[in-house]
């Protein structure tokens, strides 16, 4: 199964998150994703403007694991996975700190913090989508409770660990956990209470819990000395923006894959070279014998048909290499990328990009892409440019759950696209519009005018074959909003 989540990373950049989601009983699972991009032809994105090196500079992938799914109140219970793994490391370093023991209590927490970040995700989503007022005081009042439980069973742990085997290093690990996991209590709870504000579901009970648990947790980081949002900070909280950036950055570290990239298809590249200049090298010679046995050596006919036939040669040499470098793109893709972790080689991924005439588009991607009328007849004067991103993607299950100790369920492919290089050549934002106002005056209203760029998606796993469309609404000023259809 592919998962699918398209939306807006900051001014300039769009993301996409895809999940490749691995059966368990299925060795070998494929997954391939091709996404059409239609482009304004005002915006002069084409073949010679826009190359490849041009997409993929503004391209960047993340590809790391799916975070092991478990529900909030299986992470409070202190007797269950995932927090018997990280307790019962926690044991083995205080015993016994060997190089495994200390990399495994460092895993165990990195694990953890992300592990919860998913599930405080999760379950704030599950709240805010629940229809049923008495279930939603139930929920959050539960969520208050579980999160109080497993912040007292996680602080619980150093004790374990404050021994003298133990160095100040290693303590720092823990710290770090710490820290990151109170930063997400209150986060995240900052945004359960705004939600609940926003949508007129927030009961005094609930609004005290979560403003109780908030309080208590900015209370417990000044307590340790962690630092904590100031409302009259002179830099605008510069610092702790950046060691939030470089907490999140080390507790999510360890999903993060291995990836080695190179061209795909080098090897039949250079075959397929060989054989034009090896036809190339025919002709010339044929020309060259066939010559020789009518008219001699030291002839002139001879000699203008060597030169003739050496000319034609590099001719037919570049023709048949751009015919086998034709042939080639259609077969194979611009980059193979080698997915491993902890030296378990878990898959691959491919991917290649190109211009398309809309003569080779699918008819069912043209039907989704849904143009209007008046767009239609725009498009016989005015076409659409049209780029085709393919993806292939292949991950082995027994790699998959020999890589980690919790269950995996695939991988994600955090693909951000930065739109920079489609507004330049934009007009301004802003349209001045008349409007007959009173007295008969003449007004003037400001128009906005806005772009509008189609992502359509095809999503193909075991021959389920599923198409998104997206459209990202931008102008001269960057992103506005991205319309799911």
């Amino acid at each position: 199964m592919i998962e699918d989540q398209v939306k807006v990373h900051d001014k300039f950049s769009v993301e996409i998150k895809l999940g490749f989601n691995a059966r368990r009983k299925q060795e070998v699972s494929d997954f391939a994703v091709n996404t059409w991009i239609f482009i304004p032809n005002s915006l002069d994105i084409n073949r010679a403007t826009y190359q490849k090196t041009d997409f993929y500079r503004d391209l960047k992938s993340n590809i790391r694991l799916i975070t092991p799914s478990y529900l909030l109140r299986d992470i409070a219970n202190r007797n269950k996975e995932p927090f018997a793994l990280v307790e019962k490391s926690f044991q083995e370093l205080a015993s016994k700190p060997t190089r495994t023991g200390v990399a495994e209590y460092e895993y165990h927490i990195r694990m953890f913090v992300s592990i919860i970040k998913s599930a405080l995700r999760e379950e704030i989503q599950h709240i805010l989508n629940n229809g049923i007022a008495e279930d939603i005081e139930y929920l959050a009042n539960t969520y208050v409770a579980n999160i109080q439980s497993i912040a007292e069973n996680f602080r619980n742990l150093r004790r374990i660990i404050n021994v003298p085997s133990v160095s100040k290093e290693l303590m720092n690990y823990y710290f770090f956990g710490d820290e990151f996991i109170s930063n997400l209590f209150e986060q995240h709870s900052f945004k359960l209470y705004d939600g609940l504000n926003r949508s007129g579901q927030l009961k005094e009970g609930v609004s005290k819990n979560l403003m109780a648990l908030i309080n208590a947790e900015v209370a417990y980081k000044r307590e340790k000395g962690y630092p904590t949002v100031e409302k009259t900070s002179k830099d605008r909280n510069r610092d702790l923006v950046f060691r939030l950036s470089l907490l999140k950055k080390y507790a999510e570290n360890e999903l993060f894959l291995n990836t080695n990239q190179r061209r795909d298809g080098v090897w039949i590249e250079q075959v397929y070279l060989s054989i034009a200049a090896g036809l190339s090298m025919v002709f010339a010679t044929a020309i060259a014998f066939s010559f020789q046995q009518k008219y001699g050596n030291l002839t002139m006919p001879f000699f203008v048909a060597l030169v003739v036939s050496y000319m034609l040669k590099d001719r037919i040499k570049e023709v048949t290499r751009y015919y086998f470098a034709h042939k080639l793109g259609r077969r194979f893709f611009d980059h193979r990328t080698d997915i491993s972790l902890s030296e378990h080689k878990i898959g691959w991924s491919k991917e290649s990009m190109v211009f398309v005439p809309e003569s080779k588009v699918p008819d069912e991607v043209v039907k989704v892409r849904n143009r209007s009328a008046i767009l239609e007849a725009d498009n016989r004067n005015n076409r659409e440019k049209i780029i085709l991103y393919r993806k292939l993607v292949r991950l082995n299950r027994r790699s998959l759950n020999e890589c980690s100790q919790y269950p995996t369920n695939g991988m994600n492919d955090i693909i951000r696209f930065n739109v920079s290089n489609f507004i330049q050549k934009m007009d301004n934002p802003i349209v001045p519009l008349y409007f007959p106002g009173e007295n008969g005056q003449v007004e003037i209203v400001k128009g906005e005018k806005m772009y509008y760029i189609n992502l359509v998606l095809q999503l193909n796993n075991e021959d389920q074959i599923t198409y998104k469309r997206y459209r990202i609404v931008l102008n001269r000023k960057g992103i506005r909003e991205i319309e799911k259809f």
